[in-house]
């Protein structure tokens, strides 16, 4: 990542590390189109964003659930929480990383990856067998 700053200051490995837990996550819940945008060089607001959707806003959830509970266990603190019992777009803020998850209407009507098109989506691979 060189020397790359982001919203906290540098960039540092976590930001990452804190990005593939998070897709993982995502993605062994059975999120679906899950994308992980390098944001850094696009806005302060984030290092990372992760986009993921889920089938209804019971799974989008559940998914927001899953997300808290991997990120607690690796000393993650969400600034921003509050309750989403019905909600169709989460968003979950842990500084540097942010987490969006929509049902699929939703996504597709903020597009955040046309809104965002200047950020180049990170590729990772999975850790899954």
């Amino acid at each position: 990542m060189g020397d790359k700053t982001g919203k906290e200051g540098p960039l540092t490995t976590d930001s990452l590390k804190w990005a593939e837990v998070i897709r993982e996550t995502l993605l062994d819940h059975k999120g679906e189109r899950v994308v992980v945008l390098d944001m850094a060089e696009v806005t302060l607001i984030a290092d990372y964003f992760v986009i993921a959707t889920g089938h209804n806003f019971i799974q989008v959830r559940a998914l927001a659930d899953y997300v808290q509970d991997a990120m607690a266990a690796v000393g993650a603190r969400l600034l921003n929480p509050q309750r989403y019992d019905r909600a169709h777009w989460i968003l979950l803020d842990y500084g540097p990383i942010v987490v969006h998850i929509f049902t699929e209407d939703e996504r597709e009507f903020y597009d955040l990856e046309r809104f965002w098109g200047d950020a180049q989506v990170v590729e990772m691979e999975s850790a899954a067998p």
